[in-house]
């Protein structure tokens, strides 16, 4: 049985890493849910205070995913015709089949959401698209931290219960 939270966790672990990466998956929370799989386990003390804690760090990040681009784009000079094209960006980026698509999407997105709904020249459809560029990396790149810390606090457990588990 307890082998059995170990790999469920450690699956929702690798699951969460990737769902850093794309929208569809919330990764940062899945990634919590392999912490609470491995606590689950009956043989390992269940510490509520840490769970909570790393349950209330994954709500903030879950939330934060979705304001940061909006404030990248917002911060250089975009709308919410940016905002909106840079999330369908983001999503068409990841079904289209060209390279780079989930970086290339968001940019195009909020650049050609400026330019049909709001008429902006150029220019500045091309800085709130870097906006919306920018916030969407520093997105993605806080959920991967995220889930790196979240997967070392698992491999940590594990091997400090591995006589127990094993």
């Amino acid at each position: 049985m307890d082998i059995l939270f170990v790999v469920l966790g450690f699956i929702l672990m690798l699951v969460g890493i990737i769902g850093s990466f794309l929208p569809v998956l919330p990764g940062v929370p899945v990634s919590w849910l392999g912490l609470v799989a491995l606590y689950l386990s009956p043989k390992i003390e269940f510490d509520w205070t840490f769970i909570i804690i790393t349950g209330a760090i994954a709500i903030v990040l879950y939330i934060l995913d979705y304001i940061i681009p909006a404030i990248g784009t917002k911060k250089y000079g975009g709308s919410k015709a940016g905002v909106y094209g840079t999330t369908i960006g983001l999503i068409v980026g990841i079904i289209a089949p060209i390279p780079f698509g989930i970086l290339m999407g968001p940019f195009l997105g909020a650049f050609i959401g400026e330019m049909i709904f709001n008429k902006t020249q150029s220019d500045i459809a091309i800085k709130a698209a870097f906006g919306s560029f920018i916030g969407f990396i520093a997105s993605t790149f806080m959920k991967f931290m995220a889930t790196l810390v979240y997967l070392g606090l698992f491999i940590y457990k594990v091997f400090e219960y591995k006589e127990v588990l094993f």
